[in-house]
Protein backbone atom coordinates (compact mmCIF):
# COMPACT_ATOMS: atom_id res chain seq x y z
CA UNK A 1 0.00 0.00 0.00
CA UNK A 2 1.08 3.57 -0.69
CA UNK A 3 1.22 6.05 2.21
CA UNK A 4 -0.31 9.27 0.87
CA UNK A 5 -0.26 11.18 4.18
CA UNK A 6 2.33 10.74 6.92
CA UNK A 7 3.14 12.35 10.22
CA UNK A 8 6.68 11.85 11.47
CA UNK A 9 7.60 12.59 15.09
CA UNK A 10 4.73 15.10 15.33
CA UNK A 11 4.61 17.34 18.39
CA UNK A 12 2.31 20.27 19.06
CA UNK A 13 1.64 22.76 21.82
CA UNK A 14 -1.49 24.69 22.75
CA UNK A 15 -0.40 27.59 24.90
CA UNK A 16 2.24 26.27 27.27
CA UNK A 17 0.99 22.70 27.21
CA UNK A 18 2.40 20.04 24.92
CA UNK A 19 -0.61 18.15 23.54
CA UNK A 20 0.98 15.83 20.95
CA UNK A 21 4.01 13.74 21.81
CA UNK A 22 6.24 12.43 18.98
CA UNK A 23 3.40 10.88 16.97
CA UNK A 24 4.10 8.72 13.91
CA UNK A 25 1.14 7.88 11.67
CA UNK A 26 0.65 6.82 8.05
CA UNK A 27 -2.54 6.85 6.00
CA UNK A 28 -2.86 4.83 2.82
CA UNK A 29 -4.37 5.23 -0.61
CA UNK A 30 -7.91 3.91 -0.90
CA UNK A 31 -8.36 3.53 2.89
CA UNK A 32 -10.66 5.18 5.42
CA UNK A 33 -9.13 5.69 8.87
CA UNK A 34 -11.11 6.77 11.92
CA UNK A 35 -9.39 8.49 14.86
CA UNK A 36 -10.97 7.82 18.25
CA UNK A 37 -10.21 8.38 21.90
CA UNK A 38 -11.54 10.13 25.00
CA UNK A 39 -11.98 13.89 25.26
CA UNK A 40 -8.62 15.65 25.40
CA UNK A 41 -6.78 12.84 23.62
CA UNK A 42 -5.45 15.21 20.94
CA UNK A 43 -7.52 13.87 18.05
CA UNK A 44 -8.59 17.20 16.56
CA UNK A 45 -5.17 18.72 17.17
CA UNK A 46 -3.52 15.89 15.24
CA UNK A 47 -5.97 16.31 12.36
CA UNK A 48 -5.29 20.07 12.21
CA UNK A 49 -1.54 19.43 12.15
CA UNK A 50 -1.99 16.95 9.29
CA UNK A 51 -4.01 19.62 7.44
CA UNK A 52 -1.26 22.19 7.92
CA UNK A 53 -3.44 24.38 10.14
CA UNK A 54 -1.34 24.36 13.33
CA UNK A 55 2.34 24.99 14.08
CA UNK A 56 4.08 21.76 15.03
CA UNK A 57 7.33 19.91 15.39
CA UNK A 58 8.23 16.96 13.20
CA UNK A 59 7.16 16.63 9.60
CA UNK A 60 3.95 16.04 7.65
CA UNK A 61 4.32 14.55 4.16
CA UNK A 62 1.56 14.59 1.54
CA UNK A 63 1.94 12.34 -1.50
CA UNK A 64 5.61 11.95 -0.67
CA UNK A 65 6.36 15.69 -0.39
CA UNK A 66 6.85 17.79 2.76
CA UNK A 67 3.53 19.55 3.31
CA UNK A 68 5.21 22.73 4.51
CA UNK A 69 7.13 23.04 1.23
CA UNK A 70 4.10 22.64 -1.05
CA UNK A 71 2.61 25.78 -2.67
CA UNK A 72 -0.73 26.64 -1.09
CA UNK A 73 -2.84 26.04 -4.19
CA UNK A 74 -1.22 22.69 -4.91
CA UNK A 75 -1.82 21.62 -1.32
CA UNK A 76 -5.45 22.79 -1.45
CA UNK A 77 -6.10 20.74 -4.60
CA UNK A 78 -4.73 17.57 -3.04
CA UNK A 79 -5.99 17.86 0.54
CA UNK A 80 -9.51 18.87 1.57
CA UNK A 81 -10.55 19.90 5.10
CA UNK A 82 -13.89 19.82 6.92
CA UNK A 83 -13.64 21.43 10.35
CA UNK A 84 -15.55 20.61 13.48
CA UNK A 85 -19.15 21.78 13.47
CA UNK A 86 -18.55 24.46 10.83
CA UNK A 87 -16.41 26.47 13.26
CA UNK A 88 -15.45 29.84 11.82
CA UNK A 89 -18.15 29.70 9.13
CA UNK A 90 -20.33 32.50 10.51
CA UNK A 91 -19.00 34.96 7.94
CA UNK A 92 -20.47 32.75 5.18
CA UNK A 93 -24.07 33.01 6.44
CA UNK A 94 -25.09 35.43 3.69
CA UNK A 95 -23.69 33.27 0.89
CA UNK A 96 -25.98 31.06 -1.15
CA UNK A 97 -25.50 27.32 -0.63
CA UNK A 98 -24.32 26.93 -4.24
CA UNK A 99 -21.67 29.61 -3.74
CA UNK A 100 -20.46 28.00 -0.51
CA UNK A 101 -19.96 24.71 -2.30
CA UNK A 102 -18.24 26.51 -5.19
CA UNK A 103 -15.60 27.74 -2.72
CA UNK A 104 -14.27 24.20 -2.84
CA UNK A 105 -13.29 24.79 -6.46
CA UNK A 106 -11.10 27.86 -5.80
CA UNK A 107 -7.84 25.87 -5.81
CA UNK A 108 -8.65 24.77 -9.38
CA UNK A 109 -9.45 28.24 -10.72
CA UNK A 110 -7.21 31.04 -11.97
CA UNK A 111 -7.32 34.27 -9.98
CA UNK A 112 -10.72 35.98 -10.46
CA UNK A 113 -11.68 33.49 -13.20
CA UNK A 114 -15.33 32.52 -13.51
CA UNK A 115 -16.29 28.88 -12.77
CA UNK A 116 -16.07 26.64 -15.81
CA UNK A 117 -18.13 23.59 -16.77
CA UNK A 118 -15.90 21.26 -14.74
CA UNK A 119 -16.36 23.44 -11.63
CA UNK A 120 -20.12 23.55 -12.04
CA UNK A 121 -20.32 19.79 -12.58
CA UNK A 122 -18.19 19.08 -9.48
CA UNK A 123 -20.37 21.34 -7.32
CA UNK A 124 -23.58 19.77 -8.55
CA UNK A 125 -22.21 16.27 -7.88
CA UNK A 126 -21.15 17.30 -4.39
CA UNK A 127 -24.47 18.96 -3.49
CA UNK A 128 -26.47 16.04 -4.84
CA UNK A 129 -24.33 13.52 -2.96
CA UNK A 130 -25.13 15.31 0.33
CA UNK A 131 -28.82 15.83 -0.58
CA UNK A 132 -28.32 19.61 -0.53
CA UNK A 133 -28.95 20.42 -4.19
CA UNK A 134 -32.53 21.57 -3.57
CA UNK A 135 -31.27 24.33 -1.23
CA UNK A 136 -28.69 25.68 -3.67
CA UNK A 137 -30.39 29.10 -3.82
CA UNK A 138 -30.86 29.49 -0.05
CA UNK A 139 -28.50 31.46 2.23
CA UNK A 140 -26.35 29.27 4.45
CA UNK A 141 -27.56 31.20 7.50
CA UNK A 142 -31.15 30.00 6.98
CA UNK A 143 -30.24 26.32 7.32
CA UNK A 144 -30.45 24.10 10.38
CA UNK A 145 -27.27 22.74 11.93
CA UNK A 146 -27.61 19.41 10.12
CA UNK A 147 -28.40 21.05 6.77
CA UNK A 148 -25.46 23.39 7.18
CA UNK A 149 -23.14 20.47 7.91
CA UNK A 150 -24.22 18.78 4.69
CA UNK A 151 -23.43 21.92 2.69
CA UNK A 152 -19.98 22.23 4.25
CA UNK A 153 -19.38 18.56 3.46
CA UNK A 154 -20.37 19.28 -0.14
CA UNK A 155 -17.80 22.09 -0.25
CA UNK A 156 -15.11 19.65 0.92
CA UNK A 157 -16.20 17.06 -1.64
CA UNK A 158 -16.23 19.62 -4.46
CA UNK A 159 -12.45 19.98 -4.14
CA UNK A 160 -12.13 16.40 -5.44
CA UNK A 161 -8.90 16.07 -3.47
CA UNK A 162 -6.80 12.95 -3.06
CA UNK A 163 -7.06 13.18 0.74
CA UNK A 164 -10.04 14.34 2.84
CA UNK A 165 -9.62 15.21 6.52
CA UNK A 166 -12.87 15.57 8.48
CA UNK A 167 -13.22 16.52 12.13
CA UNK A 168 -16.47 15.17 13.63
CA UNK A 169 -18.30 15.17 10.28
CA UNK A 170 -21.36 13.45 11.78
CA UNK A 171 -22.08 16.32 14.20
CA UNK A 172 -25.69 17.52 13.84
CA UNK A 173 -26.55 14.81 11.28
CA UNK A 174 -29.56 12.58 11.96
CA UNK A 175 -29.09 8.78 11.60
CA UNK A 176 -30.23 8.54 7.95
CA UNK A 177 -27.79 11.26 6.91
CA UNK A 178 -25.04 9.68 8.99
CA UNK A 179 -25.63 6.52 6.94
CA UNK A 180 -25.52 8.62 3.76
CA UNK A 181 -22.20 10.11 4.86
CA UNK A 182 -20.71 6.66 5.38
CA UNK A 183 -21.93 5.59 1.94
CA UNK A 184 -20.33 8.72 0.44
CA UNK A 185 -17.03 7.86 2.13
CA UNK A 186 -17.19 4.32 0.76
CA UNK A 187 -17.69 5.73 -2.73
CA UNK A 188 -14.64 7.96 -2.28
CA UNK A 189 -12.57 5.01 -1.12
CA UNK A 190 -13.69 3.00 -4.16
CA UNK A 191 -12.30 5.85 -6.29
CA UNK A 192 -8.89 5.50 -4.60
CA UNK A 193 -9.23 8.51 -2.30
CA UNK A 194 -7.98 8.56 1.28
CA UNK A 195 -10.27 9.66 4.13
CA UNK A 196 -9.26 10.40 7.73
CA UNK A 197 -12.05 11.30 10.16
CA UNK A 198 -12.18 12.09 13.87
CA UNK A 199 -15.31 10.42 15.21
CA UNK A 200 -17.01 10.24 18.60
CA UNK A 201 -19.56 7.75 17.23
CA UNK A 202 -17.70 4.51 17.92
CA UNK A 203 -19.98 2.32 15.84
CA UNK A 204 -19.48 4.57 12.82
CA UNK A 205 -15.73 4.54 13.51
CA UNK A 206 -15.72 0.72 13.45
CA UNK A 207 -17.11 0.78 9.90
CA UNK A 208 -13.85 2.33 8.67
CA UNK A 209 -10.97 0.28 7.28
CA UNK A 210 -8.46 1.32 9.95
CA UNK A 211 -8.56 2.93 13.37
CA UNK A 212 -6.14 5.14 15.28
CA UNK A 213 -6.73 4.98 19.04
CA UNK A 214 -5.38 7.98 20.97
CA UNK A 215 -5.04 9.06 24.59
CA UNK A 216 -3.14 11.92 26.24
CA UNK A 217 -1.58 13.11 23.01
CA UNK A 218 -0.20 9.74 21.96
CA UNK A 219 -1.19 7.02 19.51
CA UNK A 220 -1.82 3.86 21.50
CA UNK A 221 -2.80 1.68 18.55
CA UNK A 222 -3.18 1.86 14.77
CA UNK A 223 -4.70 -1.15 13.08
CA UNK A 224 -7.52 -2.61 11.03
CA UNK A 225 -11.04 -2.13 12.36
CA UNK A 226 -11.75 -5.87 12.10
CA UNK A 227 -8.66 -6.82 14.14
CA UNK A 228 -9.08 -8.12 17.68
CA UNK A 229 -6.09 -6.05 18.84
CA UNK A 230 -7.88 -2.89 17.67
CA UNK A 231 -11.01 -3.91 19.57
CA UNK A 232 -9.01 -4.47 22.75
CA UNK A 233 -7.28 -1.10 22.37
CA UNK A 234 -10.65 0.60 21.90
CA UNK A 235 -12.07 -1.09 24.98
CA UNK A 236 -9.00 -0.24 27.06
CA UNK A 237 -8.86 3.45 26.13
CA UNK A 238 -12.43 3.84 27.39
CA UNK A 239 -11.58 2.03 30.65
CA UNK A 240 -13.42 -1.07 29.44
CA UNK A 241 -16.77 0.71 29.79
CA UNK A 242 -17.55 -0.50 26.26
CA UNK A 243 -17.06 -3.90 24.68
CA UNK A 244 -16.81 -4.69 20.97
CA UNK A 245 -19.07 -7.46 19.64
CA UNK A 246 -19.87 -8.68 16.16
CA UNK A 247 -23.62 -8.54 15.61
CA UNK A 248 -25.11 -9.66 12.29
CA UNK A 249 -21.77 -9.20 10.58
CA UNK A 250 -21.07 -5.71 11.98
CA UNK A 251 -18.63 -4.73 14.73
CA UNK A 252 -20.41 -2.69 17.40
CA UNK A 253 -19.17 -1.03 20.59
CA UNK A 254 -21.83 -1.47 23.28
CA UNK A 255 -21.89 -0.58 26.99
CA UNK A 256 -20.39 -3.28 29.16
Amino acid sequence: MTAVLEGRAITARLGHAEVLHAINVSFFEGRWTSIVGPNGAGKSTLLKVLAGLLPHGGEVRLLGEPLAAMPGRARARRLSWLGQGGAGEGSADDLMVYDVAMLGRLPHQRWLAAPNDADRAAVERALRSTQAWEWRDRPLGQLSGGERQRVLLARALAVEADVLLMDEPLANLDPPHQADWMQTVRELIAQGRTVVSVLHELNAALVADDMVVMAQGRVLHHGACNDGATHRALEDVFDRRVVVHQIEGHWLAVPR
